[in-house]
């Protein structure tokens, strides 16, 4: 069963998909700014002031952390990033859900228009669940940059 989990051609295809949704999350969110951080007032969890600024950061993050997993460079600290970004959006929809807001999420910026609900949480849980994974095997084929690492760690199962 590890070597199903660990197969190389899997890992990259996780790769490709959760890195690829960062990106293309990232570049969306870039081209309208000032959409992201009124997508961010809209959850009220944040204070006024920080808004800009976090609306500055996140397309950044995603960007990076996208950019880095599917290069396969430093993927499983990239994937633990992604999967606390992650945990972090989930996070967020679930206190609008729970607030009854009615929203738009933000997560692709104004090319999705999808409006907090289940459904996105359940799609945000997926994705946290390609971090995990590549997180807990890495993954560094066809990596732009091979990395030779002391100590692999190995998982108990």
């Amino acid at each position: 069963m590890n070597k199903f989990f660990s197969n190389k051609y899997l890992l990259l295809v996780i790769r490709i998909i959760v890195g690829g949704i960062f990106i293309y999350s990232a570049l969306t969110k870039k081209t309208d700014l000032g959409y992201f951080a009124k997508s961010l007032y809209n959850y009220r969890i944040l204070p006024e002031v920080t808004l800009n600024l976090f609306a500055l950061l996140i397309p950044w993050l995603e960007l990076i952390i996208g950019l880095l997993i599917v290069l396969g460079i430093f993927v499983r600290e990239s994937a633990l990033l992604g999967g606390i970004l992650m945990i972090v959006f989930i996070a967020a929809i679930s206190i609008a859900i729970v607030r009854g807001l009615d929203i738009e999420c933000g997560c692709f910026g104004t090319k999705d228009g999808s409006r907090v609900g289940l459904m996105r949480i359940i799609e945000d849980l997926l994705i946290l669940l390609g971090f995990i994974w590549l997180a807990a095997f890495g993954s560094d084929f066809l990596s732009v940059l091979k990395i030779k690492r002391k100590n692999k760690p190995q998982l108990p199962f």
